[in-house]
C-alpha cells in the first residue's frame, strides 16, 4: 500500500466499493469531506490504480446462468508453453468467471457459470478435455453460495483484523 494513502482515502474507497455510482456530494456526506476534496481524492486514487474500474454487477440467475461450478484442471505437461496455451484458452471463454493458478495437486481452479447441466457437459467434454494442454478435469457443482465477493477489506497497514478505516 502507498505511504501517501490515509484514512480518508480508505473510507472513500470503502464507500465506492459499496456503491461506485456515488456522486462526490453523496460521498462527501458519507465521509465528512467537501465534494471538491472527494473529487480530487477520487481522481488521484483512480490515477494511482487503487480504483481500477466501475461496473454493474449483474444477477447471474436472472441471466439464465443457473449453474455455478468450480472446475479443477491438471495440465498435461508442466512447461511455460503449455501454461500459455491453457491461459489463452481460458481467457477466450466467457463461461469462465475467474481462474486461478494454484500450488498443490491441481494446477488451476476455474469458477464457471453455465445455463445448466447440458451446457456444463458440453463445456467440459467439447472445450476443456479435448484441449492439448489439459490432462485431467474435476467438476464440483456449487449447491449453495454462503458468501460472494463484496469488496476487499480496506484498512490501514498494521491494523488488526476487525479494524476498518473508520
Amino acid at each position: 500500500m502507498d505511504e501517501q494513502i490515509d484514512k480518508l482515502d480508505l473510507r472513500l474507497l470503502q464507500e465506492l466499493q459499496k456503491d461506485g455510482r456515488l456522486t462526490n456530494n453523496e460521498l462527501g456526506d458519507r465521509i465528512a469531506l467537501s465534494p471538491s476534496q472527494c473529487s480530487r481524492r477520487r481522481t488521484r486514487l483512480e490515477a494511482e490504480g487503487y480504483i481500477r474500474s466501475y461496473r454493474a454487477y449483474l444477477d447471474r440467475e436472472k441471466l439464465g446462468l443457473d449453474m455455478l461450478v468450480v472446475i479443477s484442471v491438471t495440465l498435461a505437461t508442466h512447461n511455460r508453453d503449455n501454461a500459455q496455451r491453457f491461459s489463452q484458452l481460458i481467457n477466450g471463454l466467457p463461461e469462465v468467471l475467474e481462474a486461478y493458478a494454484l500450488t498443490g495437486e491441481m494446477d488451476y481452479h476455474l469458477k464457471v457459470a453455465t445455463r445448466g447441466l447440458a451446457d456444463l457437459s458440453k463445456f467440459v467434454n467439447d472445450v476443456l478435455l479435448p484441449h492439448e494442454s489439459v490432462q485431467h478435469v474435476k467438476t464440483s457443482i456449487v449447491l449453495d453460495t454462503l458468501k460472494t465477493f463484496e469488496g476487499f477489506p480496506v484498512r490501514m497497514p498494521g491494523s488488526s483484523h476487525g479494524d476498518s478505516a473508520r
